[in-house]
């Protein structure tokens, strides 16, 4: 017999409700999200671009979206892909044929989007990375340290970034940045 009262386990977000910033930084869980790690030949790029409907960059540093996802790449034959939940990442990359490997790490990551005049400050408190515009402009991406913490980080726009942080350390991610925002509002 089936026990219809019993528990069920319900999945929350790490910074559900968690806000913070600064009068020139401003700190928000991203929404939910589908990732993939993704590896792949340089031969069967073309393949998986055309599964995915996103093209996989091919260039250090660099990004590409559409049709609701992002590819970021991450090394010479690895890329981040996200877009919305319950988009069919893998579903999508085995429909290309090609060989790859698509991990689904939809639930090991979480994001945190940091925008606001002084976002590159607040990053850079933990982040040793040039962000000016020139090194780092819209589109640029890359696997990078943040304080003591592995983080991918996509630059959205002059002023905002997408910061992709394991979820196990996203409170420590979240306070660091909260630490950055208020020391770029001085």
């Amino acid at each position: 017999m089936v026990d219809s009262g019993a528990n069920v386990a319900t999945r929350t977000l790490p910074l559900s409700g968690v806000h913070g910033g600064s009068s020139v930084v401003r700190l928000e869980a991203a929404a939910p999200a589908e990732r993939i790690n993704l590896r792949v030949r340089a031969e069967d790029v073309a393949a998986l671009s055309a599964a995915l409907g996103v093209d996989l960059p091919v260039k250090p540093k660099t990004s590409s979206s559409g049709n609701g996802r992002t590819a970021l790449w991450i090394g010479p034959d690895e890329w981040l892909v996200f877009g919305d939940v319950r988009t069919g990442l893998v579903a999508s990359a085995a429909k290309s044929g090609a060989l790859h490997s698509a991990t689904d790490v939809s639930h090991r990551n979480t994001a945190i989007l940091v925008s606001g005049p002084g976002s590159a400050a607040a990053i850079n408190t933990g982040c040793p990375q040039d962000l000016s515009l020139d090194a780092f402009p819209i589109g640029a991406c890359s696997r990078t340290l943040f304080g003591k913490v592995e983080i991918v980080l996509l630059r959205t726009a002059e002023d905002a970034f997408r910061v992709e942080v394991w979820r196990s350390f996203s409170d420590y991610a979240f306070g660091l940045l909260s630490e950055g925002a208020r020391d770029a509002a001085l």
